[in-house]
């Protein structure tokens, strides 16, 4: 997240799912801010939209950089907007290990940030 004089607030990131797009309202989590993007740019290049994969920076309204941080997720606040959880119960399949996999093996799951 960068504050950039004569812009504002610019978080960045990459696009996963969906798109992202001058004028949609999006929600951080689990920051839990909810703002409008009012731009979206791609190395130095301003884009009608970001889509999956672009790692995009973009401005956001009335959002101080102290509200939101590294590692917070940004999704549509209209569309099953994201949320924070405290534990998530996964089924896990190994599909290709080093050595003896048994009773009590504790897997590290490794998240993006």
């Amino acid at each position: 997240v960068y504050k950039i004089g004569g812009i504002g607030t610019v978080p960045v990131g990459r696009v996963e799912t969906g798109t992202i797009k001058a004028g949609m309202v999006v929600t951080f989590a689990p920051a839990g801010v909810t703002t409008e993007v009012k731009s979206v740019e791609m190395h130095h290049e301003q884009l009608t939209e970001g889509a999956p994969g672009d790692n995009v920076g973009f401005n956001v309204k009335n959002v101080s950089v102290k509200e939101i941080r590294r590692g917070n997720v940004a999704g549509d606040s209209k569309n099953d907007p994201p949320k924070g959880c405290d534990s998530f119960n996964a089924q896990v399949i190994v599909l290709n290990h080093p050595g003896q996999v048994g009773a009590g093996y504790a897997p590290v799951l490794d998240c993006h940030t």
